[in-house]
């Protein structure tokens, strides 16, 4: 059974930061690539960042950029995303998905039930 786990959500002030992790069982994690998807409040998904199997190659949202990292540890299974600077509008349910290629192609076969980050002061 594949499950997709995420933690480290929380309540963080503005400018601070988080670690978001995803445990990963139930399939070949070092053989493909694995994203970050986010939820605001009322609104739609937001692909939020990606990286292929190996963990050598990135993507961000502009939105993120210079301020989140993802990486992928193939040992542990575990796929992370660092989060600074954050702001009040990274406020929403974060997911991780894995992806139905080692390159990243933004098709997602398997999904996490998600972590909560809310950042207020």
């Amino acid at each position: 059974e594949v499950q997709l786990v995420e933690s480290g959500g929380g309540l963080v002030q503005p400018g601070g930061s988080l670690r978001l992790s995803c445990a990963a069982s139930g399939f070949a994690f070092s053989s493909y690539a694995m994203s970050w998807v986010r939820q605001a409040p009322g609104k739609g998904l937001e692909w939020v960042s990606t990286i292929n199997d190996s963990g050598t190659g990135t993507n961000y949202a502009g939105s993120v950029k210079g301020r989140f990292t993802i990486s992928k540890d193939n040992a542990k299974n575990t796929l992370y995303l660092q989060m600074n600077s954050l702001k009040p509008d990274d406020t929403a349910v974060y997911y991780c998905a894995s992806d139905i290629a080692a390159s990243p192609s933004n098709v997602y076969n398997y999904w996490g039930r998600g972590t909560q980050v809310t950042v207020s002061s």
